[in-house]
């Protein structure tokens, strides 16, 4: 029972060093980022494997000194939460990396195309209705904001709220056409993804819209869409 519980913590530890790697890995150039995507599933087969071992060690509760029975439950609690991990990316990958307020008339990009080129991302184009009904069954609260402020201070705001959103960088700024461009990395991974907003007068207030879009990959785990639902937040809060 002692060597259960000396492999589950072994295992748990090789699943946590797994774990540091799958975002160094693909930040520092070492690999290509769908490496890192199949480092995830080692992370929770790792963990999976730790603590059937660390539930093996702990039949034997009576026989272990206390040390490793602590040991044994802490490989057991760290290995159910990094297995818990890659499971929740795995139940959120939809397939849809394109994700607009206004899917009948999505705001075009303009400014990031050259550093999408660049970095050979994927087509800017919107996909069409196929993608727009994609959207509305996974996404069915994603919609314009609607404000009482006349185009011009909406612009304002919304450049004022995009601004402090974090791991943003405003690429271009066009009052006139109300059109914001900027490129976001995610937390974990660092992807870089675009996104526009684009304002536009709308009875006697404003209408935001905003489209965020990954460069890489099919999927996004729910990123673009949760991006948007936390600068539309930001803007309503600032703009009442």
């Amino acid at each position: 029972m002692r060597h259960f519980v000396r492999l589950g913590l072994l295992l748990v530890l090789a699943a946590l060093v797994a774990l540091t790697l799958v975002p160094a890995g693909w930040r520092a150039g070492l690999w290509h980022y769908s490496i890192s995507l199949q480092m995830m599933r080692w992370v929770a087969y790792l963990a999976l494997a730790g603590a059937a071992a660390s539930l093996l060690g702990l039949l034997g509760w009576r026989r272990l000194s206390r040390g490793l029975r602590l040991g044994a439950i802490a490989a057991l609690l760290v290995s159910v939460l990094l297995f818990a991990m890659p499971m929740r990316y795995s139940l959120a990958a939809i397939s849809i990396h394109d994700i607009s307020t206004d899917t009948d008339n999505p705001p075009p990009f303009t400014a990031v195309l050259p550093a999408r080129q660049a970095a050979n991302a994927a087509s800017a184009a919107y996909a069409g209705a196929s993608l727009a009904a994609t959207q509305h069954a996974a996404y069915p609260d994603i919609a314009p904001l609607t404000l009482k402020l006349p185009p011009d201070e909406a612009f304002r705001r919304a450049l004022a709220a995009a601004e402090t959103m974090p791991r943003w960088t405003i690429v271009a700024q066009d009052p006139a056409a109300g059109r914001i461009e900027a490129t976001a990395r995610t937390f974990w991974m660092g992807f870089a993804d675009d996104v526009v907003i684009r304002i536009s007068a709308e009875g006697g207030g404003s209408r935001v819209d905003m489209r965020s879009l990954s460069r890489v990959g099919r999927g996004d785990f729910g990123a673009n869409a949760d991006r948007i639902r936390a600068y539309l937040a930001l803007l309503r809060a600032a703009a009442s």
